[in-house]
């Protein structure tokens, strides 16, 4: 990485030396000559024809939609700053999901801002980081200059991309601090705001500001309906790459696996959508393991849930449980099944109109069926196993969760609206069950032991029943060899 300036050495119009002891390319200081040279000689790239992006008609409703459920106050929702990684390296910028939602806009430091009108209704404004003016110097001495970092559209351009007035970002702190009336805003994403806000908002509206964002992506528009549809068909790809990496004689390493998914994720969208978990051998029992610092070997069987981010932020969460060498062992394969029939009766709860509840106790009654069935629970009969909850020694987790630009989406929506609620048109969620017997696991027989095994795929309920977004990935034991099988000869 090369050195860059920092961002104290633009004060007013004249470029001063870089602070003392700061290592970078301009710590002997900015000569008169220098400065004056750096203001000429830039062509004019200002982009001119521009159409809106494709969601704006969708960003326009949004705002309308959160408009009428706060009349008369003002709505405050930020993207977000960049993250320090380490020392003077940032991570890469993801804004705010509520706030990609509501404009489209990816930008850094970028605010929306809703300001109630007479009639109840708002006037959307979006404050957004200029041009870097070359005149002052801020072109190529701030630390994220335009000459360090890329350029970045105009507030011109970006009115048009997005289709509502855009003002400068720099300005907005002074703005609000002359706010008057009811204020909300999504906390936790931008410390100047919340500190230009510090006397005008309390913790009680923010939260229930914070709550409707959520719930207003319960169910998924047209434009959003698309997008998740292509990240499953490009995670779907992916986890092809995955098997014709995977070694059928030798071992293949996790991290491996992960960056040849990430691979894909970089090229066909905008990333990962959350941390890739390659979990090979008793790996697979641990929900949650992103170290992938292990090996897939032939006979044991590899757990990928992996997801695409699309370029405008909506994810996939897909996970297939494969036998590296290409073939389930008879005891694999009896798991995986169970598993596979619990993952159908979960799918087929899902309807227009049912409790949301009601797939996740479809899918882990079958589970306990299988393991009252396998002798795991003593003579109890399958009600007293469910009723009790003992099942979930080993199923541990729900059988899925709303999904959208979050891979846990609408996490902060009401039970009365989510997990208590009723499923609708256009909602998009997972259905994911799974059983996993640990490595030390002294309940169960010595070959149960460290083997771990999910399924999941996106369903998308439609007026008739539902859509699998991801059926392009095989499910069935048969299936999957036969698939494993194709990709590798």
């Amino acid at each position: 990485m090369s050195e860059r300036t920092s961002e104290s050495q633009t004060t007013g119009s004249t470029p001063k030396a870089a602070p003392k002891g700061r290592k970078n390319g301009l710590d002997r200081g900015v000569s008169a000559e220098l400065a004056e040279n750096m203001k000429q000689g830039w062509g004019d790239t200002e982009r001119h024809g521009l159409e809106p992006i494709p969601q704006a008609a969708h960003t326009a409703r949004r705002r309308g939609e959160l408009s009428a459920r706060f009349p008369g106050e003002l709505l405050i929702v930020p993207a977000g700053n960049p993250k320090v990684r380490a020392n003077d390296t940032d991570y890469p910028f993801r804004p705010s999901s509520d706030y990609a939602y509501l404009t489209g806009d990816q930008s850094e430091d970028g605010v929306l801002v809703l300001t109630p009108g007479a009639d109840g209704g708002h006037t959307a404004t979006a404050y957004l980081r200029p041009r870097s003016d070359r005149e002052n110097g801020e072109f190529w001495l701030d630390f994220h200059g335009e000459l360090w970092d890329g350029r970045r559209n105009s507030l011109t351009e970006n009115e048009k991309l997005l289709g509502l007035p855009c003002r400068d970002v720099r300005m907005l702190a002074d703005a609000l601090r002359e706010g008057a009336g009811p204020i909300r805003l999504l906390r936790g994403y931008d410390a100047g705001v919340a500190a230009a806000l510090q006397d005008k908002v309390t913790a009680e509206r923010d939260e229930e500001f914070r709550v409707a964002l959520s719930e207003l992506r319960l169910v998924k528009d047209e434009f959003e309906i698309a997008e998740l549809r292509f990240a499953c068909e490009a995670t779907a790809r992916g986890f092809e790459d995955v098997v014709r990496v995977l070694g059928t004689s030798e071992a293949t390493p996790e991290r491996t696996i992960e960056g040849t998914f990430f691979l894909r994720a970089r090229v066909e969208g905008n990333a990962v959508g959350y941390s890739t978990i390659c979990a090979a051998g008793p790996h697979a029992t641990i929900m949650h393991w992103v170290r992938n610092d292990g090996e897939a070997r032939p006979g044991q069987l590899l757990l990928l849930d992996a997801g695409v981010e699309t370029r405008t932020l909506y994810t996939a969460d897909l996970t297939r449980t494969v036998p590296v060498d290409g073939r389930f062992t008879p005891l694999q394969r009896r798991i995986y099944d169970a598993v596979y029939a619990a993952q159908e009766a979960g799918i087929a709860a899902v309807k227009p109109g049912a409790a949301y509840r009601d797939f996740h106790d479809a899918a882990q009654r079958v589970l306990a069926e299988h393991l009252v069935a396998w002798g795991l629970l003593g003579d109890r009969s399958v009600d007293t196993v469910f009723e009790l909850g003992l099942h979930r020694r080993w199923t541990m987790a729900g059988t899925g969760h709303m999904l959208g630009m979050d891979v846990h989406d609408c996490a902060v929506a009401r039970t009365e609206t989510y997990v208590g609620g009723t499923l609708e048109p256009g909602m998009v969620l997972t259905v994911e069950p799974g059983l996993y017997f640990q490595a030390e696991d002294l309940t169960v027989p010595e070959e149960y032991r460290g083997i771990g095994v999910r399924i999941e795929d996106d369903i998308l309920v439609t007026e008739s029943g539902t859509e699998n977004l991801s059926a392009g990935l095989p499910r069935q034991a048969d299936e999957i060899e036969a698939w494993m099988a194709r990709l590798r000869a």
